[in-house]
């Protein structure tokens, strides 16, 4: 039962190699923007909590993140873990591998996917979607067979994530560098950390990470 960490910027593809290790290995995301917005949705007690902080302008506390990890955790026993977005701090990683070991589990890779910020931001701009059935294309990578057509579902209507421009993209490589930076040595100590190309096309990317994980079985 592997736990890892995948780190990234947004774009670098966690997402999609996350979902690929949930279908082939089991595991599960524990992305903890997507778990704040669930348990405040659901009015769970830790929600009700990280919603009345929100509400306040201020950010969710790492005790009230880390109970909703364990939580988690809890719920997916018999399952591995792929931590999102979690830890960004030196306190939160020691948190997490508390909260790990408490459950007799225990971190077994760090995996950053390395991305060249120019070709991220040429990968995140290009990006649009059909408004119909969401069907992802991309300007260069994945136009459409016949031009502003779904491929999918014929529909002539598309969308792009009003955050997907230039300038949101540099400042949010900036703010991961920033967040990230510092947990790096903490894991570079332990020598579980490795770099992947994020840049890489996806099969090669995820043959990789397996590479990776496959070694710490």
């Amino acid at each position: 039962m592997l736990n890892i960490i995948l780190l990234g910027p947004p774009g670098a593809g966690k997402g999609t190699q996350a979902a690929r290790l949930q279908a082939a290995r089991g595991m599960v995301q524990l992305s903890t923007g997507d778990m704040l917005r669930e348990a405040v949705a659901a009015g769970t007690p830790i929600g009700r909590k990280a919603k009345a902080v929100m509400e306040r302008g201020e950010l969710v506390s790492d005790a009230i993140v880390s109970a909703l990890i364990g939580e988690r955790l809890d719920a997916a026993a018999e399952q591995g873990a792929i931590f999102d977005g979690f830890p960004r701090t030196r306190a939160q990683a020691e948190a997490l591998d508390l909260l790990l070991t408490e459950r007799g589990r225990k971190l077994d890779q760090v995996i950053e996917l390395d991305v060249d910020e120019d070709a991220l931001v040429e990968r995140i701009v290009g990006r649009f979607s059909c408004a119909k059935c969401g069907t992802g294309y991309h300007d260069v990578f994945r136009p459409t067979k016949v031009p502003a057509v779904c491929d999918v579902c014929g529909s002539t209507e598309f969308k792009r994530r009003k955050d997907d421009n230039e300038q949101t993209v540099r400042t949010r490589m900036a703010e991961y560098r920033a967040k990230t930076e510092p947990i790096l040595p903490y894991y570079e100590e332990r020598r579980l950390l490795h770099r992947v190309d994020g840049m890489a096309p996806i099969d090669q990317v995820a043959a990789e990470i397996d590479v990776i994980l496959d070694g710490a079985v």
